[in-house]
This record gives structure tokens, C-alpha cells and sequence, in this order.
């Protein structure tokens, strides 16, 4: 990574926010350490002159490509999300801007998430609150865990964290990644990504966490999930974009698969979607990370890059903008 020059002293950070948007916790705390310039996606451009760091509070704005030419003076972006697909266009890439990210904050969150949604499918939880509210006592059997196959396509921190705690309840897990490789510490073996279709013939829970780019998305299409064996259940914590969801929806509609999917295509998911009412489907609102307190986590990440920052030090680890993703 390049050495990232700065002066000492008191920065001023540009706030992105958004109406609707909970503002970081420790305002105070930030204001005490630099310059705060709020602003909106609208307001961006007004912002940035003479600004040497922006926080991307509002995490699905794509608002600095079209204020890019007011950045003058920027050094270091930090985005407060795991994903940073919305933040990157060419300029950005191809300067010398750093680019840092929530690096670690969600892993275990959305693990814990993953993992309740493999236990949820298997133990048919779904089923029984409906059955209860019905009314209705049957008894039913369901799927042993342990023993059961899980393939993670993503390996970073997410990732990681995912496959250790399916692996202790018992599953049988690989990773789908950039590189091959039979000697990972947490996936034991890691397949090719880029041949998926190859890989999800005896897969019963297909986890889908990685980095939205334009080699990865659409990557879940319509050939892979025919690969898919009957009964296969989905889980989505990734980016709606990774899937084929029209694609996917048509396997939920002839019950041969099974789907959580915490993030989708076009969020909030339109009224009307057929995937509000398909019984394999189980939709979320784009929560899995988001555990009690992790706003204030987030505010402490950039908090303490912050101190990192104006003592001199590059705040770690840097997004690496030609991929999209921290590489590991």
C-alpha cells in the first residue's frame, strides 16, 4: 500500500448523512478532534473543498463520482459498511485516495445471522410459528444438522467468521473464492468462484457473502442454481446483485429450492414481489449486521482511525479499489 502523506493537526472531515438516517453516535467526540462539515448527498459538492477526510455515513450513496470535482484537497474516504460497490467509480480508483471500510464490525454479527438461518430451514422453524398460529398440532420431523454441506462463496472476514460457526454445530464446510486452494485455516478447502457451477451439486446451504464487483455480480445465475440439488436452501447477507433473483424467484415458486435472502435487487422489495408471499422465501430488510449497538461500534471505528490518522499513521486495512474489497 502506498504511504498516504498528510499534515498534522486538526483535519476537517466531511459527514455524508441522509434524511432518515440515525447520525453517528459521539458527535461530540468527533467534533473534538476535527473540523465537522454535515452534508447531504445534494450538499456534497459544497462540502469538499478543502477537506481532507469524508465519512460515508449514508452507505448506499453513490454522490461523491458526481462531487469528485470539488474534492481538492481529499486524502482518505471511510465508508461505514462492509460493502463499498456504491462508492467507487474510476476517479476514485485511479487516484491516490485512501479508502478505508467497517472492516470487521459485521463479521460476527452476520455469521451468527447465517447460522440462524441454517437452523431456522433445518428445524423447519418457519413451519412451526405458522402451524401455531394456525392453530394446528403436528408433529413433524426434521434435518440433523451436523453432517449437512455448506459452501461460503466469499472468504473474507465475513466469510471466515461464517464458516467457523457452522462448522462448530456440525456442517461440513468449503469456501468459493479468487484463488483455490486446499490448505485454508478456516475453510479447509476453498474452490474456484469463478467456476461455481462446478461446485454446488452436493450443497445444501449455499451461503452468499461476497464483495459486489464486476466480476461477482450476477454470479449466482440461472445455470448455477439449476446445479443446485432439490431441497437446497439459499442465504443471501451479500448484495441483492450477486443473484439472478428473477432467476432464483423461479426456483422458489416450484419449491424445488429454498431462500433467506436479507438483501435483494431493488430494496425495500417492491409491493406486489412474488417473493413477499412464496412460502420458500423468507425476506429480511437488509439487517443482518446490524446488532444492538453497532452504530456506536461504527463511530468508534472511525474514531480511533481518526487518532491513527492525525498522529501521523495511515489508518488500516485499505480497500483495496481495484478489487473492490480489504484483500486478505
Amino acid at each position: 500500500m502506498s504511504e498516504h502523506r498528510h499534515a498534522a493537526g486538526r483535519p476537517t472531515v466531511v459527514l455524508l448523512t441522509a434524511d432518515g438516517v440515525a447520525p453517528p453516535t459521539h458527535l461530540d467526540e468527533l467534533r473534538a478532534r476535527a473540523d465537522v462539515r454535515e452534508c447531504t448527498a445534494e450538499t456534497l459538492a459544497e462540502a469538499l473543498p478543502g477537506a481532507e477526510i469524508l465519512l460515508v455515513w449514508d452507505i448506499f450513496s453513490d454522490a461523491l463520482a458526481s462531487a469528485w470535482h470539488a474534492a481538492d484537497a481529499l486524502r482518505w474516504v471511510h465508508v461505514a459498511a462492509a460493502g463499498v460497490d456504491a462508492l467507487l467509480f474510476d476517479g476514485l480508483r485511479g487516484s491516490d485516495v485512501l479508502v478505508t471500510n467497517a472492516h470487521g464490525v459485521f463479521d460476527g454479527p452476520i455469521a451468527e445471522y447465517v447460522l440462524a438461518c441454517v437452523l431456522a430451514h433445518d428445524k423447519r422453524l418457519h413451519e412451526t410459528e405458522a402451524l401455531q398460529r394456525a392453530g394446528q398440532w403436528r408433529h413433524r420431523e426434521t434435518t440433523r444438522v451436523a453432517g449437512r454441506r455448506a459452501l461460503v462463496v466469499g472468504t473474507g472476514g465475513i466469510g471466515r467468521a461464517t464458516a467457523r460457526l457452522l462448522r462448530a454445530v456440525g456442517l461440513d464446510v468449503r469456501g468459493a473464492g479468487r484463488r483455490a486452494r486446499d490448505d485454508d485455516e478456516d475453510f479447509g478447502t476453498v474452490l474456484d468462484s469463478a467456476h461455481l457451477a462446478d461446485h454446488l451439486g452436493g450443497v445444501d446451504h449455499l451461503v452468499m457473502v461476497a464483495p459486489l464487483t464486476d466480476v461477482t455480480r450476477g454470479m449466482l445465475g440461472a445455470d448455477e442454481l439449476a446445479a443446485l440439488p432439490d431441497g437446497a436452501h439459499v442465504v443471501n447477507v451479500g448484495r441483492g446483485e450477486l443473484v439472478d433473483q428473477d432467476a432464483l424467484t423461479a426456483e422458489l415458486a416450484s419449491g424445488r429450492l429454498a431462500a433467506h435472502l436479507d438483501v435483494l435487487v431493488v430494496e425495500p422489495l417492491p409491493d406486489g414481489d412474488p417473493l413477499w408471499s412464496l412460502g420458500a422465501a423468507h425476506v429480511s430488510p437488509h439487517m443482518s449486521g446490524d446488532v444492538v449497538g453497532w452504530r456506536d461500534t461504527l463511530s468508534r471505528q472511525f474514531l480511533d482511525h481518526l487518532d491513527t490518522w492525525c498522529g501521523g499513521g495511515t489508518p488500516e486495512p485499505a480497500v483495496d479499489k481495484s478489487r473492490g474489497y480489504v484483500s486478505g
